[in-house]
């Protein structure tokens, strides 16, 4: 009779340890497993951000103040020059840009993590519209910002930019379009997003 209950209160100490620990390993998971938070439907479009370029180092620009008024579509890329971005995701836009525009949209904003020497070039190989602007996202600042950049040092060297598709209106985002897998080609693209729309 006398060693059940010390046993019991053994048995108890110990069970109050595993949970313990139980919810410390979890806490730990979630901490090691949390992602950045993507910008999505309502939330604002950053302004100020340093390193967006247009066409040179000299010429910057503010994305959240260029869609502060009105509907716009910004669109992010992982490279300039690289096969999807300029085969097929830049030019479903180009091709598109008519029914955009028709739909009510001032612009395209495509953003890469590249230096504005090399974004000026690929417009002007996609023979980009004035209503289609590459902005070279030179420090990925603005990928960062809004939750978009990842480790592609594999594959491209550095951290770049997930590709994705946001509608925007009155600088605030109403859809999102976000590509699961980082750097496919189905959620994001023109035809898809107009489908959306």
């Amino acid at each position: 009779m006398y060693l059940i209950g010390p046993t019991r209160g053994v048995q108890s100490m110990f069970s109050s340890f595993r949970l313990a620990s139980r919810h410390t390993t979890s806490v730990l998971r979630t901490f090691h497993t949390s992602k950045p938070i993507m910008l999505q439907a309502g939330d604002a479009i950053p302004k100020s951000i340093p390193g967006l370029h247009e066409n040179s180092p000299g010429n910057s620009v503010d994305i959240g103040a260029e869609v502060a008024s009105g509907k716009h579509l910004i669109v992010g890329v992982p490279a300039a020059f690289s096969p999807a971005c300029s085969s097929s995701h830049v030019p479903g836009y180009i091709q598109h840009l008519d029914e955009l525009k028709s739909k009510g949209f001032k612009q395209v904003l495509v953003t890469c993590v590249n230096d504005s020497f090399v974004t000026k070039a690929w417009a002007e190989s996609l023979k980009c519209p004035s209503d289609v602007r590459v902005i070279a996202d030179t420090q990925g600042a603005f990928a960062s910002a809004g939750g978009f950049l990842f480790d592609g040092k594999q594959t491209f060297g550095n951290d770049r930019s997930v590709r994705y598709a946001l509608v925007v209106e009155d600088g605030k985002v109403v859809r999102d379009f976000v590509e699961p897998d980082k750097t496919g080609l189905k959620v994001s693209a023109a035809e898809n997003v107009l489908k959306e729309l």
